[in-house]
């Protein structure tokens, strides 16, 4: 088959379109012929060196959707079913191998090509949206970076929950009206947010903050972050670690919650099926949509990252096995 290895850390040319064997099936696993898979800025931190060490040679890759090819005779999959997964060792490849655990079925109704928007950025924004922050309906809640993945669909979960007032942030205000688009009431840039909440809250500040950003854009999100409020830090898309004061906590009585959805794949796997299954079923209704921005085929996995990199493009951006 052919796949995606890297042998090295690098720019996106060390990214290498090769034939490999076919991965083997071992017990409570499934064999998946892979649609498509999507690039999630992880698979850019990762390919640079900048997430774990690099056990070369490697593939890319969080997710897939795709068919079963092969499961076990006791397996409740079977061959021909669509599904999504998180495969165990990459999905830039034409087939993937996925523990039971980590696969979930999708409808016919359900695209490939929309299913592969989802899995990873939908499951984990449910989780942090209705396990990690708690949203209700009276909160204002603030989500940065929310062109992105993780960010729109942040702001779609909030809007159908009825969130009194959704905050996006972004780079560049070329994206804002694809982010009011999704739902949100207000967008700003990163550099005014923490002012700009302050006075449409009247100094009160956001009851909840989504950072996916980290470095400097977790300082301005205490500075107009609620008493009682909870800023959930998922990423460092930065590249910097944010910092804090065990004194921005604890007099204001807000919190500061931590969520990996790696963490959880690995360590906590059983807590992903209640959650795919809502997800699986608000995109196989169009009650969450993500806008494709583009489809590369897996030789073209370099340019996907380019683009990825470049952040000029609004939603996910899919390879096609």
């Amino acid at each position: 088959m052919k796949a995606i290895v890297q042998h090295e850390f690098g720019d996106a040319d060390v990214l290498l379109y090769t034939d490999v064997e076919i991965p083997k099936l071992g017990e409570n696993e499934v064999l998946i012929k892979a649609e498509y898979t999507s690039v999630n800025y992880a698979d850019i931190k990762k390919r640079r060196g900048n997430k774990g060490k690099g056990n070369f040679p490697f593939t890319l890759g969080l997710d897939v959707a795709g068919v079963v090819e092969e499961a076990s005779s006791d397996s409740k999959y079977r061959k021909g079913d669509r599904v999504i997964a998180f495969p165990k060792a990459g999905s830039y490849a034409e087939y993937v191998i996925a523990n039971e655990q980590l696969v979930f079925k999708i409808p016919d109704r359900l695209s490939f090509e929309k299913a592969a928007t989802m899995p990873t950025v939908s499951i984990l924004s449910y989780m942090l949206s209705h396990e990690i922050g708690q949203v209700s309906e009276n909160d204002v809640i603030v989500i940065h970076s929310a062109a992105g993945g993780v960010g729109s669909t942040l702001v779609q979960l909030a809007s159908l929950a009825g969130v009194k007032h959704i905050i996006g942030t972004v780079g560049d205000l070329e994206k804002e009206n694809y982010v009011k688009q999704l739902g949100a009431h207000s967008v700003f840039t990163y550099e005014t947010f923490a002012s700009e909440v302050l006075q449409l809250t009247n100094e009160k500040g956001a009851n909840v903050i989504f950072d996916s950003v980290a470095g400097e854009v977790t300082s301005k999100s205490l500075e107009c972050l609620s008493l009682y409020g909870t800023l959930v830090q998922f990423g460092n898309s930065s590249g910097k670690a944010g910092s804090f004061k065990t004194s921005d906590v604890h007099s204001s009585c807000r919190n500061v919650k931590g969520f990996s959805l790696g963490t959880t794949r690995k360590h906590a796997p059983e807590r992903l099926a209640p959650v795919a299954e809502k997800v699986i079923q608000l995109f196989a209704e169009n009650k969450i949509n993500l806008k494709i921005a583009e489809v590369f085929p897996l030789c073209k996995a370099a340019d996907a990252h380019k683009l990825v990199e470049s952040r000029q493009y609004e939603g996910k951006v899919l390879l096609k096995s």
